[in-house]
């Protein structure tokens, strides 16, 4: 009796053995006496003991392979070190586990053929200055030959480019003397701007200076002009009320001996007397002799 209780047990073991409980994004590969049968995708499935047997599981995820730089020669013959990163997913898990044995080392080494070839059609500055053309001839290269192995190759980057010590020393000199060219030519383009600067300053002043100076000969100009006019009009005013006072001769003569001695009380040298003044002069010199003779 015990021992079908045992034999029962291990029955129920084997056959619970056969239940699988696949998860999201793998794929298991199912082979049947020793020949690929079908390929079991995420949800509950069950495998015949002993009959059956899961051959290999495969991610469906996005994988990184980042591999090690690999020496690849340039058309201008310059050995350097470039490793690159690929990314890949596994599409179909049959090809993928019967397509090709160590897939990620065949990937690997195509990689690395694939790299020498394209570097060998480029010179150095070529190699340096073109990343994006080498990553898309690359992942077109790749994708293509990994399509029988159920991989497809979704990009390819280069991640690093190592030439030779001498070859970085050289493209550092260059680099500083292009650095110190560019430097010389901005200092040289500030020094012309701001003489340019100065120049203009200079010549804004020099032109707010002379229209200043115009501006002030220009007032006084008109100053002196409306003061003599209205010296003129005073001296018309003046004449015409003598005119309208009719004034005598006498009144005339007195104004005019005012206006003498103001300018006798002046700083001229010559005095020019009119002869209406002489004339009265000699009355008054005439009139006084006669009162000196009466006396």
């Amino acid at each position: 009796m015990e021992i079908w209780i045992i034999i029962f047990i291990v029955l129920v073991v084997i056959v619970a053995s056969g239940v699988k409980i696949i998860s999201q994004s793998r794929a298991y590969v199912v082979e049947r006496l020793g020949a690929y049968h079908r390929t079991l995708q995420t949800g509950l499935h069950y495998v015949i003991p002993f009959v059956e047997r899961i051959a290999n599981v495969v991610s469906l995820k996005e994988i990184v392979k980042d591999f090690a730089p690999q020496p690849v020669i340039t058309k201008d013959n310059v050995t350097m070190q470039i490793d690159t990163v690929v990314y890949f997913q596994i599409t179909d898990p049959k090809l993928y586990t019967y397509g090709v044995d160590n897939p990620i080392s065949a990937i690997e080494n195509l990689t690395a053929t694939t790299l020498r070839n394209i570097i060998g059609e480029l010179e150095l500055d070529e190699t340096l200055t073109s990343r994006d053309v080498i990553n898309t001839k690359m992942r077109s290269i790749l994708d293509e030959a990994t399509d029988p192995w159920g991989i497809k190759v979704n990009r390819v980057e280069v991640k690093n480019i190592l030439p030779p010590r001498d070859i970085q020393e050289a493209m550092e000199k260059q680099m500083r003397a292009e650095r110190e060219r560019r430097e010389a030519i901005l200092k040289a383009e500030g020094e012309k701007k701001a003489a340019i600067l100065i120049a203009e300053g200079e010549k804004e002043s020099t032109i707010l200076r002379a229209d200043a100076k115009r501006e002030a000969q220009i007032r006084e100009a008109e100053g002196e002009a409306e003061a003599i006019i209205k010296i003129q009009e005073a001296t018309a005013q003046g004449l015409r009320l003598l005119k309208e006072a009719k004034a005598d001769d006498s009144v005339l003569k007195l104004k005019s001996y005012e206006a003498m001695v103001e300018v006798a009380n002046g700083q001229a040298t010559k005095i020019i007397v009119p002869s209406e003044l002489q004339n009265l002069a000699t009355i008054g010199t005439t009139i006084n002799e006669m009162i000196d003779k009466k006396k």
